[in-house]
C-alpha cells in the first residue's frame, strides 16, 4: 500500500506532475498578488465614487458598463485569491503561505465591502425597473446573475450592517474554518505498514485494502489520530453552528438550509423531495453491503469494511497509465474535450502527488475566466485514483468551456456543479468495465462504482441528516459535547446502514474531519443531486450516442447562464418531473443488479 512518500518515489512522472500557478500573478509570486489587489482597490474606489447612491439612475448601457467594471475588479481579486489559496493548499503548514492567504483574504474582503452598495441598491429597485434595465442584448453576460441576486432581497440588511458582516467574516467563520482546515491537514496517522506517520488521506486509503486486519488497524489508527484534537474541532464546529444560527436569525431565513438552497437555485421543497427519495431507497445501500459481506466471507460488515477491495490484491495504476486512460476516454467521446484535457497535463494545470501538509482529497479550482482552472489531487496509485482524476478533470473541462460566459456566469449552482465530473468519471468507468476480462474483474469494477454512488448519494444524504441534527440541536440545546456530536453522527449513519453494517465505537468521531461541515454548511446534499442528475445525463448519452455530444458540450459551455431547469433541458432532462430522482436511483439499482449477476457468475466460475 502506498503512502505519500513511496507513491512519489516509485513514480517519478507523478512527482513531476506539479502545477504552475504563476500565470495567475504574471509570474511575480506574492508581489504579483499584491499588485493585482492594488489595481482592484483603485478600480473599486473609482467605481464607488461614480455609482454609490446612483444605481437607480443607470440606463441599460450604463448598467452594462458598470457590470463590465465589476467584472474587471472581480477578475483581479479572483486571480490574487486563487493564487493565495492554491499556494496554501500545497503546504498548509507553511506560515508564510498562511500569512499570504490571510493578507489576500483581508484585502479582498475590504474591496468587496466597498462594493456592497451596488448589490443593495440593485435589490431595492422595483421589479419593473429592474426588468427594464435588463431588457436587450447588452445584459446577456450578467442578466441571470442579477435576476438571481434579487431573490436575496428579503434577507439583506442595511448597508452599514452588511459591511460589518462582511468585514467580521475573516475573524469569524472564515478564521474558524481555516483553523479547522489546518488542524485536519496536519493530522498524522501512525500505521504499522509505513515507517513514518502518513497523512489522513493516505491512511483512509488503506480502508480499501483487501486485507481485513489491515483495514481494522488503519481504522483504529485514524481514530487514534483524531482523538487528541477532537475537543478543539468540536469547539470550532460549535462556534460555527452558533454563528450560522445568528446569521440565519438576522437575515430571516426560515431554516438552517434555506440560504444554501437559495444559492443553489433550488426550492426548499425540491431539496426535501430529493432527501426523502434517497432515504426511501436506502435499502439499495444495505442490499449492497449484505452482498459484499458474503463476497468477503464475513457475517457482517464493520464500518471499516465498507470500501474494501473485492480483489485479492488491490489493483494499482501508475500516473502515466492513469493519464492515458482518462485522456483517451475523453478524446473518444469528443475530440474537442480530449484536446482540452491534454492542456491540463501539458500546461501544468494539475498538481498530483500527495504531500505531508498538502490539503487532503481532491478539487478543481475554477479561478477566473481570464485564467485557466487548476486541479489538485492526492494520487496514491490506486485504480480509484484514475477515476478521481477523471472526475476532477470533468470539473476543469466544465470551467474551461464555460469561461466564455464571463465571470458572472461561469459557475453553475452547486446542484449542477457535479454534472461534468460524474459524467467524465462514468466515461472512464465504462471503458474499464469493457476491458474487464472476467466476471470477478467486472464485479470488482462494479463494486467501485456502486460504492461511489453510495458515497455520493446515500452517504451524502446521511451526512445532510447529521448536519440537520447538529444545527437543530445546537439551536435547541446550546453548546454540544463531543459525545453529543458522536451520538448524532452515529444516528445518521445507522439510519443509512441499518442492520447491514456494524458501527464501531471509534467511528463516532469520524465526523470531525469532514471539511464541508465547517466550510460550506449544507453543501453535501448537492453531491447527491449532482450524481443523480449526471447519471440521468449519461443515460441520455447511452440512448442517443454520438448525436448527444453537441448538446452536452452546449450544456457545459452554458455555465451558470440560466436556471438549472433550463440547463437540464439542453440535454433532454426534466428537473421538474416529480419522478426525476427515482429515475436516477433506478439506474443505481440496475448497476447493483449487474453486480449481483457478476457475483453469481464469478461464484460459478
Amino acid at each position: 500500500m502506498n503512502d505519500s512518500s513511496t507513491a512519489r518515489d516509485r513514480d517519478p512522472e507523478l512527482n513531476a506532475a506539479r502545477w504552475d500557478i504563476e500565470p495567475l500573478v504574471d509570474g511575480d509570486g506574492e508581489a504579483g498578488a499584491e499588485r493585482l489587489l492594488d489595481a482592484a482597490d483603485r478600480q473599486a474606489e473609482a467605481f464607488a465614487q461614480r455609482h454609490a447612491g446612483a444605481v437607480a439612475d443607470l440606463d441599460p448601457p450604463g448598467l452594462a458598463a458598470a457590470m463590465d467594471e465589476l467584472a474587471s475588479i472581480s477578475d483581479l481579486v479572483g486571480r490574487a485569491g486563487s493564487y493565495a489559496a492554491l499556494h496554501f493548499s500545497i503546504d498548509t503548514a507553511d506560515p508564510a503561505r498562511g500569512a499570504l492567504l490571510a493578507r489576500v483574504q483581508e484585502r479582498s474582503t475590504a474591496i468587496e465591502t466597498r462594493l456592497i452598495f451596488f448589490e443593495l441598491e440593485w435589490a431595492k429597485l422595483d421589479d419593473a425597473r429592474a426588468e427594464e434595465l435588463l431588457a436587450g442584448g447588452q445584459a446577456s453576460s450578467f442578466n441571470h446573475h442579477l435576476r438571481m441576486a434579487r431573490r436575496y432581497r428579503p434577507h439583506l440588511l442595511s448597508e452599514p450592517e452588511e459591511k460589518l458582516m462582511s468585514e467580521k467574516e475573516l475573524t469569524g467563520a472564515g478564521a474558524w474554518g481555516r483553523l479547522f482546515s489546518e488542524l485536519v491537514s496536519a493530522l498524522e496517522v501512525r500505521v504499522p505498514d509505513a515507517e513514518q506517520p502518513v497523512p489522513l488521506d493516505a491512511a483512509l486509503s488503506r480502508l480499501m485494502s483487501p486485507d481485513r486486519e489491515l483495514r481494522r488497524i488503519a481504522a483504529q489508527a485514524v481514530t487514534d489520530a483524531l482523538d487528541p484534537g477532537l475537543r478543539t474541532r468540536a469547539f470550532i464546529y460549535n462556534t460555527l453552528l452558533q454563528d450560522k444560527g445568528i446569521d440565519d436569525r438576522l437575515r430571516r431565513y426560515p431554516n438552517w438550509l434555506a440560504q444554501r438552497n437559495l444559492s443553489n437555485e433550488a426550492s426548499d421543497e425540491s431539496v426535501q423531495a430529493l432527501i426523502e427519495a434517497v432515504r426511501g431507497r436506502s435499502e439499495l445501500a444495505r442490499r449492497w453491503y449484505r452482498l459484499k459481506a458474503r463476497l468477503l466471507g464475513i457475517d457482517k460488515l464493520a464500518d471499516y469494511d465498507r470500501m474494501a477491495s473485492l480483489a485479492s490484491e488491490e489493483e494499482t495504476i501508475d500516473w502515466r497509465d492513469a493519464r492515458e486512460l482518462v485522456q483517451d476516454a475523453y478524446s473518444a467521446f469528443s475530440p474537442q474535450l480530449g484536446k482540452l484535457a491534454n492542456r491540463f497535463f501539458a500546461e501544468r494545470w494539475i498538481d498530483a502527488p500527495p504531500g505531508p501538509a498538502k490539503r487532503g482529497g481532491a478539487f478543481c479550482a475554477y479561478t477566473v475566466p481570464s485564467a485557466n482552472p487548476y486541479v489538485m489531487l492526492n494520487f496514491n496509485a490506486r485504480r480509484r485514483d484514475a477515476l478521481i482524476l477523471a472526475h476532477e478533470l470533468g470539473h476543469g473541462l466544465h470551467a474551461a468551456l464555460a469561461a466564455d460566459q464571463g465571470i458572472f456566469h461561469q459557475h453553475t449552482p452547486l446542484t449542477l456543479a457535479e454534472t461534468a465530473s460524474v459524467f467524465g468519471e462514468t466515461l472512464v468507468f465504462s471503458r474499464l468495465l469493457e476491458a474487464a476480462e472476467s466476471p470477478r474483474s467486472r464485479l470488482s469494477l462494479l463494486a467501485e462504482s456502486i460504492e461511489g454512488s453510495i458515497a455520493t448519494v446515500f452517504r451524502q444524504v446521511a451526512m445532510n441528516r447529521f448536519e440537520d441534527a447538529a444545527h437543530s440541536a445546537r439551536r435547541g440545546e446550546g453548546e454540544l459535547s463531543v459525545a453529543r456530536f458522536g451520538e448524532l453522527w452515529e444516528q445518521s449513519q445507522a439510519e443509512l446502514m441499518g442492520d447491514a453494517v456494524q458501527l464501531t465505537e471509534g467511528y463516532r468521531s469520524w465526523w470531525s474531519y469532514v471539511h464541508h461541515f465547517v466550510a460550506v454548511p449544507g453543501y453535501v446534499y448537492a453531491y447527491a443531486y449532482g450524481q443523480l442528475l449526471a447519471l440521468a445525463v449519461f443515460h441520455r448519452y447511452e440512448e442517443a450516442g454520438a448525436a448527444f455530444v453537441p448538446d452536452y458540450l452546449r450544456l457545459l459551455a452554458a455555465g451558470g447562464s440560466a436556471s438549472p431547469e433550463e440547463l437540464g433541458g439542453l440535454v433532454g432532462v426534466d428537473l421538474l418531473d416529480p419522478g426525476f430522482w427515482d429515475t436516477g436511483l433506478t439506474l443505481v439499482e440496475r448497476q447493483l443488479e449487474a453486480a449481483e449477476r457478476a457475483a453469481a457468475e464469478a461464484g460459478a466460475a
